[in-house]
């Protein structure tokens, strides 16, 4: 019998929620092992709601014994990646948390440099920057979502490596997604 898992995953909107969704389905996790916090619509900033968020359930994930990985999906939208990740970090130490340990802790901090639609897009093999919204340029993110999921779950196989085109916030978000047991 395998140890059970839990996967928490705290995340600013819709658009994640169904991305992370998909690419734990595809990588095996049942529904009933995952834990998905999303910021409520239009009760402020979510990005905020999810820093605070996360500082709550990285002490859930601390506290657990049973195996438990934590993802986070934020948008660094005109900041930096390690912007962000240094806003996370922080935001831990002023709760008198630890910042994450990479290297032993199963906690996954995705951050799509401007937004989620840039990495779906780039999983479409469209091409794409990183400076450019492409938040309101479509209105078929619902359809893109489940071959983007597909892609980045061939992406985080083993031995297999992001291609050419893969923007470097997308590039990041797999290694930190290769870093989880499953």
């Amino acid at each position: 019998m395998r140890n059970r898992c839990l996967v928490i995953v705290i995340v600013e909107d819709e658009q994640h929620e169904m991305f992370v969704r998909r690419y734990l389905r595809r990588r095996g996790m049942e529904p009933h092992a995952m834990r998905i916090k999303r910021s409520p619509s239009g009760e402020g900033s979510a990005e905020h709601w999810v820093r605070k968020a996360f500082v709550e359930e990285a002490n859930v994930y601390r506290n657990r014994h049973a195996r438990t990985k934590l993802i986070l999906v934020i948008d660094a939208d005109t900041a930096t990646v390690q912007d962000r990740l240094s806003q996370l970090d922080q935001a831990l130490k002023n709760a008198g948390k630890k910042p994450v340990d990479p290297a032993n802790e199963q906690i996954a901090r995705l951050i799509p440099k401007r937004n989620i639609e840039t990495w779906i897009l780039c999983l479409n093999e469209k091409p794409v920057d990183e400076e450019t919204d492409y938040k309101n340029t479509r209105d078929d993110w619902n359809k893109l979502i489940p071959p983007a999921a597909e892609t980045l779950f061939q992406w985080t196989r083993s031995k297999a490596k992001p291609p050419n085109h893969c923007v470097d916030s997308l590039r990041i978000g797999v290694r930190e997604l290769n870093r989880l047991r499953f």
